[in-house]
């Protein structure tokens, strides 16, 4: 324990300018801005020629789910697809029998509130990635309030899954193409960080952020890889390797070059054969070049933590949740709002992993949505030419809001508003400025009320949680340091341990991260968490020389070893 007394941390700066820059793109904005697309244009286009466009927000719902999984190996990503397009018909079905039974508006914000906590919890426990809950919590939400019978629950229920399983194809397609993309390109991603923080390292400007940003990738990439579990391939192998590689990296950043990382990540982003990573002074296909697997082996057996562990540390986020949407939904109503799921909704968005994140989110969602408006006012006339044109708008509205949104929040957020608005227009048109109005109204609402119930609701658990962290990295380092001392200890353990301790590392950084976002807290122990950072990266050191999974500092990106690892 520190012996420093702990004391309150001073309210921080609320960030507004920096929550509005604009960042890099995604290196495949482009998979789920055109699946999105692929997704919504045939179901929407059949109804236009059958002249029902007025179900088209049914088929929608299905459509979205194609916005799910492009991270994930297509194995695992057939099995997020199926249970997001079952989420969301578990939610859709609950929304329309609650429509077709009550038209109290208190009750359909209650539910609707109640919905997008568990929505919310589920997609974080899962970490189903982007867009996470937002998506689902719309389609509840909205459909709460579209007047329903019992008796066409059925059929919308039916439109639904047609358009699920359609956008189940669809995220599918890429697969025969390149069967190990998702793979390769988390194997780059970690290459590319790990040869970034080996250049400031061997520079001497060694920085803490690029060494957590490249300990990072390397986890995400190994989560990537073991997602698919019990599937080895001769292509998965060699992407392991690389990744171990890339560890290496991390551990001995001196002994590192940094050029040869590149090279292999930009051989591992085509489509041709993987780069062979065999060590030179060791022979090719010697145990030692084998034995860096077997830790991936061992790790690909050990089960998946059950979901309802996973849920515990969530139900501070759960009930600023459903306390932040309930009370967005009947501020709304009480202004005499039409939609009062556009205030939910928004409310919905805002909840990130701490209350800065979630400041953040609200700034972009306010700025986002009051561009948003005035681009639907711009688009309005096209739109109302007819309902093939409509439809047309609607997917420009999909593809860029998948498109920006990697830039930044808000910037997808402008898109996303009309294409909200739009929706509202497929049973017919409506008054525009009374949209508008309501829409505005509805998000400043959603966004104060929301924010408001997140200082309400308090996450006094994020500082048990770095101790626990703590913990957690002292025992993995003193199991790896006591194995990289031992004379007897087999290569298993040795690559065991090691993994271990990296993943401990990862996950005390992402701990104290969001624990710091937090405020109204007792001071957190920031020097024991840099200091258990430091030991642990020296323990991880020491561990890959026992390995001796040094690269020759000799090599050069140059060399071409390559293997045949065709998919």
């Amino acid at each position: 324990m520190s012996s420093a007394i702990p004391t309150p941390t001073r309210v921080r700066r609320l960030p507004v300018v920096g929550a509005l820059r604009l960042g890099r793109p995604s290196d495949v904005w482009f998979k789920p801005a055109l699946s999105v697309v692929a997704a919504v244009a045939p179901p929407s286009l059949l109804l236009v020629a059958l002249g029902r466009l007025d179900l088209a927000a049914y088929t929608m719902a299905g459509s979205l789910c194609a916005l799910y999984a492009h991270h994930r190996p297509y194995a695992a990503r057939a099995k997020v697809l199926a249970w997001v397009v079952l989420g969301m018909l578990g939610g859709l079905a609950v929304a329309l029998v609650t429509a077709s039974l009550t038209r109290n508006a208190v009750v359909l914000v209650t539910v609707g509130a109640l919905l997008a906590a568990v929505q919310k919890a589920v997609c974080d426990a899962t970490r189903v990635g982007p867009p996470a809950h937002v998506i689902l919590t719309f389609v509840s939400s909205a459909t709460l309030f579209v007047p329903q019978t019992l008796g066409q629950v059925p059929g919308h229920l039916a439109l639904a899954a047609a358009a699920g399983a359609w956008a189940w194809l669809v995220g599918m397609a890429p697969a025969p193409l390149r069967p190990h993309g998702p793979e390769r390109r988390a194997t780059a991603q970690a290459l590319n960080t790990a040869a970034a923080y080996a250049e400031t390292a061997r520079g001497g400007e060694e920085s803490a952020g690029a060494r957590s940003a490249a300990y990072a990738a390397v986890h995400a990439a190994w989560q990537t890889l073991l997602a698919a579990r019990n599937r080895p391939s001769t292509t998965r192998r060699a992407l392991e390797r690389l990744v171990v590689r890339a560890e290496v990296a991390l551990a001995a950043p001196a002994d590192t070059d940094p050029a040869r990382l590149r090279a292999w990540a930009d051989a591992v982003r085509g489509s041709g054969r993987v780069p062979r990573t065999g060590d030179p002074r060791r022979d090719e296909g010697s145990l030692g070049e084998r034995d860096e697997l077997v830790g991936v082996a061992a790790e690909r057996a050990v089960a998946p933590r059950p979901l309802w562990s996973r849920l515990g540390p969530l139900a501070p986020l759960a009930v600023r949740t459903a306390l932040g949407c309930a009370l967005a939904g009947y501020v709304s109503l009480a202004l005499g709002a039409d939609r009062p799921y556009w205030a939910l909704v928004t409310a919905a968005s805002l909840y990130q992993a701490n209350l800065t994140l979630t400041w953040s989110r609200a700034v972009q969602r306010v700025v986002g949505n009051l561009v948003g408006v005035l681009l639907f006012a711009a688009v309005t006339p096209v739109a109302r030419l007819g309902p093939l044109a409509l439809v047309l708008c609607v997917l420009a509205c999909n593809f860029g809001a998948e498109a920006l949104i990697g830039r930044n929040y808000w910037l997808g957020s402008v898109c996303v508003t009309p294409l909200a608005l739009l929706v509202t227009e497929l049973p017919g048109y409506q008054p525009t400025g009374e949209l508008v109005t309501d829409r505005v109204v509805d998000t400043l609402v959603g966004a104060l009320v929301g924010f408001a119930a997140a200082l309400a609701v308090t996450d006094r658990r994020a500082g048990r949680r770095v101790e626990r962290a703590l913990t957690a990295v002292d025992r993995a380092r003193e199991r790896a340091a006591r194995l990289a001392a031992g004379p007897a200890s087999t290569p298993a353990a040795l690559e065991a341990a090691r993994r271990g301790l990296a993943a401990a590392v990862v996950d005390l950084r992402a701990t104290a991260d969001a624990a710091a976002g937090e405020w109204w807290q007792r001071a957190l122990p920031q020097e024991r968490v840099v200091l258990a950072e430091q030991a642990a990266h020296r323990t991880l050191a020491a561990t890959v020389r026992r390995q001796g999974l040094l690269p020759d500092p000799g090599t050069t990106s140059t060399q071409t070893h390559t293997e045949d690892t065709s998919p």
